[in-house]
């Protein structure tokens, strides 16, 4: 069996180095803040999946039918002979991607990127003993900063699944759109997953569950701080909200303080402030309406060419063609 290729441009370091920056900054602003990225440890990334299982949480399961209903339409459009898949290398939605590929008879090559070097080695071998023939050529890094080091056959195929865009605010999202279309050459292509603007309760229902899942994955990010950092978070000062910010069309996920307190963050040197009822925003996850979508792809150099939704309406998926 041919090995994987996995090159490292995101050390343990880096990661530490990243944490330590963005907690200051996020402890230290006002309102206060931290990115999602920290809630994926071993343990977050346990929780997410049972969080994708949940009957309120929706998405997982609406992307996948688009991409039953339609990868053999997006490997025929595209005839990519790479596969670009920026976060998790092993999920089903991959390999309907991979298998859909092959049967056009296309795929030559498989590049995953993933910021945790462990999980993207073990996703990468899992592929490699699945698909004989295959290469794969996995990159750890972040694809916020990484995306220029991808490999790749041409034409390429990059996919960005499962609604993660909508952590971006707009002006990152304009910056990430404008890094992927540096990378591909005009006539490369772009999968995106974009959750859409629905009945607000739908959305809160799936971000705030009855089993409670959500909120134990919302406060996992003070476990990875409290761990990583040595901070003294009292989790069950904090609670779980959920709210739908109509203004920007997204969800956000903050942690409210329960009562007043202060945290101490040794690694840091550096205490913080908390008020009775002060919120802590730990995630952003916007709502897209196809207008926007074609909007921002077309600022950064793409042409939507294909729009396909689930069934309900709830979840797109769209293939943008990068021009010049």
């Amino acid at each position: 069996m041919t090995e994987p290729v996995v090159e490292v441009h995101l050390t343990p370091a880096d990661a530490t180095a990243a944490l330590r920056a963005d907690v200051r900054a996020g402890l230290t602003g006002q309102p206060k803040w931290l990115p999602p990225k920290w809630f994926y440890d071993a343990h977050g990334s346990d929780l997410f999946e049972r969080i994708t299982r949940l009957p309120e949480y929706y998405p997982t399961r609406a992307e996948r039918s688009v991409l039953v209903a339609r990868a053999d339409e997006i490997a025929a459009t595209t005839g990519a002979h790479t596969l670009v898949e920026l976060g998790s290398g092993s999920s089903e939605k991959t390999r309907l991607l991979l298998d859909a590929l092959r049967r056009a008879g296309s795929l030559r090559q498989f590049v995953p990127l993933d910021v945790s070097a462990s999980a993207l080695r073990d996703a990468a071998a899992a592929i490699i003993a699945d698909y004989p023939g295959l290469t794969v050529h996995g990159v750890v890094g972040d694809f916020t900063e990484h995306l220029a080091l991808l490999p790749g056959d041409q034409p390429r195929m990059v996919a960005f699944l499962g609604g993660t865009i909508g952590n971006l605010l707009p002006d990152e999202r304009a910056k990430f759109f404008g890094s992927v279309r540096d990378v591909l050459d005009p006539g490369e292509w772009l999968l995106l997953g974009t959750d859409l603007v629905k009945d607000p309760d739908v959305l809160v229902r799936a971000y705030d569950d009855a089993a409670g899942v959500t909120a134990e994955f919302n406060l996992n990010v003070l476990r990875v701080l409290n761990r990583e950092l040595g901070a003294d978070f009292d989790l069950a000062s904090f609670r779980h909200v959920a709210l739908w910010n109509a203004e920007h069309e997204w969800i956000e996920m903050r942690l409210r303080a329960e009562r007043a307190m202060r945290v101490r963050i040794p690694a840091l040197d550096l205490e913080v402030e908390f008020a009775e009822g002060e919120e802590l925003r730990t995630e952003v996850s916007a709502k897209f309406r196809r207008e926007r979508v074609t909007a921002e792809l077309a600022d950064a150099g793409f042409e939507l060419r294909h729009w396909w939704t689930d069934e309900e309406g709830r979840f797109a998926v769209s293939l943008a063609r990068a021009t010049g």
